[in-house]
């Protein structure tokens, strides 16, 4: 009931929408994904929403001023992320497990090469990137839902990071209905490792969604001001993991050019084939640029905190045994006119049931199929790694970072990473791979008794070079 109300309440929103809508200009907010400032509006029309200061301080908003290849229709953009890193543990099959941005050990590798941009034709818009690298593997197999039903949709998206249309009315200080895969702003890191101050996030951050899929409409009562309400497919996934979509809130607010306030809520039925168990998700950040001297060797100085709870409620499980509870805070410099950054940092979580925790790709397991089986029925009993509610799970982790940026469009990033576990989760030296490679189905038991390495931390150097244009 619940959801068919909910249906019903925004169609009949979308049609008062409709009758106020008057074919002007598009005039959006700046996003995480694009930081360039909007033109000053005209004194009879309203203001353009945050563009009264430049945010590109805070944690997921840097990027160029400007992009020097825009026409009246359509502004270009182009982003590559090229990467080494190196993990102590020295795993012999190049595999870095447990996190969402990190994925080959010793090797040079390209995590995401983007080609897209935004059309704007009046008050219709239209924004796109793509996703080819290692993210167009790694991100699809950390959704579960493409295998209830047909159609593969792991593949049929497995090249877009955002394609969504808008529709703009000039009401307030504009309103925007959007519908498509948009990215998601829950763990405040931008889902492009250029935008952001590190790069690797901390778990809030690395286990939470980087995107959505369906429907969003932003109001903007201020142009300090964004409410913005979701209907999407579920928590990070191309489809529904039951019949049930999911339902979700943003709020940003930043009264001056030096603070920043994000919340956002979420509930859905997230579980494969359990629609009663129902989640709950709290996601709350707050950003602070404390000091600000352009002229001064040390330019600025500014501090983010971002604070998580949620739960997991029916279906055999309850929210004093299935939960999610963390934080991640981080301070940034930045010297020489804004040419150097160094940031410092971590966070830590607990999550009981490990419904957010990223599955380590044992034996190629998937969030799908999961690396474990308690089940005789269903084959040889083993455990790489379980997910049962109750199976506890607490990490903390500490990032230092360096950036070095010539201009605006490239960032030279050298960083070191510490993770640790209450279990054994990271790759170890023997890795996750099977001697001859994977055999069987994904996250199967693998013969002659082999076991995956695991440990429980991690020490790591990451050396990329970034470039959006």
């Amino acid at each position: 009931m619940l959801i068919h109300s909910s249906f019903r309440l925004l169609f009949h929103l979308l049609f008062l929408l409709m009758s106020l809508a008057s074919p002007k200009c598009l005039a959006q907010e700046t996003s995480s994904s694009s930081t360039a400032q909007a033109p000053p509006s005209k004194p009879d029309e309203a203001a353009v929403p945050f563009a009264f200061a430049d945010f590109s301080w805070a944690p997921g908003n840097y990027g160029p001023s400007e992009s020097k290849m825009a026409t009246k229709f359509f502004t270009p953009e182009l982003r590559l992320d090229n990467v080494y890193h190196y993990e102590f543990s020295n795993p012999i099959d190049n595999t870095i497990s447990g996190s969402s941005e990190v994925f080959r050990h010793q090797e040079f590798q390209s995590t995401q090469i983007g080609v897209g941009g935004d059309f704007n034709v009046d008050n219709v818009g239209f924004r796109f990137m793509t996703q080819f690298g290692l993210y167009s593997t790694t991100t699809p197999r950390n959704d579960a839902s493409p295998s209830r039903g047909q159609w593969q949709l792991d593949n049929a998206y497995r090249y877009i990071s955002e394609a969504y249309a808008t529709y703009h009315i000039d009401s307030m200080n504009g309103i925007n209905i959007q519908t498509g895969i948009f990215m998601s702003y829950v763990g405040l890191w931008s889902y492009y490792n250029f935008d952001n101050w590190t790069y690797q996030p901390s778990y809030v951050s690395s286990n939470t969604p980087w995107f959505f899929n369906g429907m969003r409409i932003q109001f903007f009562p201020s142009d300090k001001l964004k409410i913005e309400p979701w209907l999407i497919n579920g928590w990070q996934s191309y489809g529904m993991f039951n019949s049930q979509p999911g339902l979700g809130l943003q709020i940003l607010w930043r009264p001056t050019g030096s603070f920043s306030l994000l919340t956002n809520e979420y509930y859905g039925a997230d579980t494969l084939g359990n629609p009663d168990r129902k989640r709950l998700h709290s996601d709350n950040s707050i950003m602070v640029k404390y000091y600000d001297n352009p002229a001064a060797t040390l330019g600025k100085a500014a501090f983010s905190l971002t604070v998580d709870a949620g739960c997991e409620q029916g279906g055999d499980v309850n929210c004093s045994g299935q939960y999610f509870v963390g934080f991640m805070a981080y301070n940034r410099i930045w010297l020489g006119h804004d040419h150097y950054g160094l940031t410092i940092g971590g966070g830590a979580i607990r999550n009981p049931g490990r419904y957010l925790v990223l599955m380590p790709p044992i034996n190629g397991a998937t969030a799908a199929s999961g690396a474990s089986n308690a089940d005789p029925a269903n084959g040889p009993v083993y455990n790489y790694f379980s997910e049962n509610p109750g199976d506890d799970f607490q990490a903390w982790d500490v990032q230092l970072t360096g950036d070095y940026m010539p201009t605006r469009n490239l960032t030279f990033r050298l960083e070191y990473n510490h993770r640790q576990a209450n279990i054994p989760y990271f790759s170890g030296h023997g890795g996750v791979t099977p001697p001859k490679g994977n055999v069987g189905l994904p996250g199967s038991q693998a013969p002659n008794n082999w076991a995956p390495d695991l440990t429980n931390s991690e020490d790591r150097v990451s050396a990329a070079m970034m470039i959006r244009l």
